[in-house]
């Protein structure tokens, strides 16, 4: 699926949807065909790995150059429905600077795409190519954080539900949260390597402005990877927690059911002894025997009651 769109002029920031890519476009790639690249490739120019490249789920994030072209391949995060719970996950986006063009090329179409083409980035221009590729930066970083910010908050809601019910399903959505968080982290380093890079990229050397608002870029994507961390350690630190909260309440209830066991047993072993059809037993002729072997069972079941309550086995 290719959306191109362009600039009507500096004054005005609303967008133009075209047909065919013109000079100072942004082409917009999500999941496209060969034939879709194919085509792409032969009206910019751009080598066609360049395009594929960002296609692969697992394609770790790069800068590389040929000729006129320069492509960034960045991890951008991504909020998804699963089974009725929200989970996070990264996915590869490529941004291909040419002479002419911005294109963008991504699996999955992202909320940073619509917030540029519903007009929500101030002062976004598509012929000012690397101030767009700075604005997109920005984007990215700021999704993050408000990711990270929301993996905290259910963290925290769940650990409530943790604190009432200690089933499975809390415990699987605490997984779930501290994977994305993995997930997170692996890809925000990765990012920040390729942006440190970028400041020695002469597209970013050539405004002043430029490279201050790159700058401002790599100080807000170090705190989200510090923020990744604190939430990933807390969320571990939680899940080891309750893994041990559970495993000793498994050890309460298998101590009760053992003081239970213990004191059933006196009654099944004292009836059995008595039960036995010998002449030679105890008060077997007593009129009152019945009423002596309850007796002996009773006293002999609270008595060991009270050892096992001063044991703290109840």
């Amino acid at each position: 699926m290719i959306h191109i769109y362009k600039s009507t002029s500096e004054t005005n920031t609303s967008l133009q949807c075209l047909e065919s890519i013109e000079p100072g476009s942004w082409v917009n790639v999500i999941a496209p065909s060969e034939e879709e690249l194919v085509l792409i490739s032969k009206k910019t120019g751009v080598p066609l790995d360049f395009l594929k490249a960002p296609l692969d789920d697992e394609e770790t994030s790069r800068i590389e150059i040929e000729d006129s072209n320069i492509l960034i391949i960045l991890d951008i995060p991504f909020a998804e429905m699963d089974d009725s719970s929200l989970i996070y996950d990264t996915y590869p986006i490529g941004i291909i600077h040419t002479e002419k063009e911005i294109i963008t090329v991504c699996l999955k179409d992202s909320k940073i795409f619509q917030d540029f083409t519903e007009g929500k980035i101030k002062a976004f221009y598509t012929f000012k190519r690397s101030r767009f590729i700075l604005q997109l930066l920005s984007r990215i970083s700021t999704y993050y954080l408000l990711y990270l910010r929301q993996i905290d908050k259910k963290s925290v809601i769940v650990e409530k539900r943790l604190h009432r019910s200690m089933k499975n399903r809390e415990l699987i959505q605490m997984l779930s949260l501290e994977k994305s968080l993995v997930y997170f982290s692996t890809s925000l380093k990765s990012n920040g390597v390729t942006l440190e890079k970028m400041l020695k990229l002469e597209i970013m050397q050539k405004y002043e402005d430029d490279k201050d608002i790159l700058e401002d870029v790599i100080i807000e994507h170090k705190q989200a990877i510090e923020m990744t961390d604190i939430y990933s350690n807390i969320l571990s630190g939680t899940m080891d927690a309750y893994a041990s909260v559970i495993s000793n309440n498994l050890n309460i209830v298998m101590k009760f059911l053992a003081s239970i066991t213990i004191v059933m047993a006196i009654p099944n072993m004292i009836s059995g002894i008595f039960g036995m059809n010998m002449d030679f037993m105890p008060i077997i002729h007593n009129p009152y025997g019945f009423q002596i072997v309850i007796g002996i069972i009773i006293g002999l079941s609270l008595a060991a009651i009270a050892i096992l309550y001063k044991k703290d086995m109840f």
